[in-house]
């Protein structure tokens, strides 16, 4: 398995937040533990699997690439 190392910037609080959905019903929503959305929602995490990011967009409703931008670290 080939592992790839990116930096982004996760916009999860902001998409759940436009549709007025808590951490808690969104980890329902997702079938992920509260402590994952939790993470994920605080911007606290080191990596994430893009399998997670799908269940969040499904719950979300939106394409899975609306829930983190790329940072260009040239620019940074």
């Amino acid at each position: 398995m080939v592992k790839v190392f990116m930096r982004v910037r996760l916009h999860i609080r902001e998409i759940a937040e436009q549709r007025n959905i808590t951490r808690t019903r969104l980890s329902r929503l997702a079938d992920l533990n509260y402590a994952t959305v939790y993470a994920l929602w605080s911007g606290e995490v080191d990596d994430v699997y893009v399998t997670t990011l799908g269940k969040i967009a499904k719950a979300l409703k939106v394409p899975i690439t609306d829930l983190f931008t790329l940072i260009d670290e040239e620019n940074e």
